[in-house]
């Protein structure tokens, strides 16, 4: 038997058109209600035409630091699903590489210190 599960998303624009404030609310989640978040990147594959859809969003509140932070775990967070997928741990391991790499780069050009 199948059941339906939604997940929702609520954009407060501010007069320019840019987004104030972002919520989701998910039907199987185990807290439910609306809850905030500053970014929100969706992918979906459409299988006719064989393309990724994208809907990426961030409120004006979001820092470049997050930004930083949300590329680096959503990357980390594609290489396992990836695996997950295909079993490919070589390829998953080289997108977690990179991803390593990518935080290194971003800590160097934002003043981090470099980790050894």
């Amino acid at each position: 038997m199948s059941k339906d599960a939604e997940i929702k998303l609520k954009v407060v624009l501010g007069d320019d058109n840019v987004p104030e404030e972002l919520f989701w609310e998910a039907s199987q989640s185990e807290e439910p209600g609306e809850k905030r978040c500053e970014a929100v990147f969706i992918s979906m594959w459409d299988a006719e035409k064989k393309e990724s859809l994208v809907i990426d969003l961030w409120t004006k509140k979001m820092e470049v630091g997050e930004m930083n932070y949300h590329f680096y775990y959503t990357m980390m967070k594609m290489a396992d699903t990836y695996e997950r997928a295909t079993s490919e741990e070589r390829i998953s391991n080289r997108m977690r590489e990179f991803a390593g790499e990518f935080a290194e780069m971003v800590l160097e050009s934002f003043g981090g210190q470099k980790n050894s």
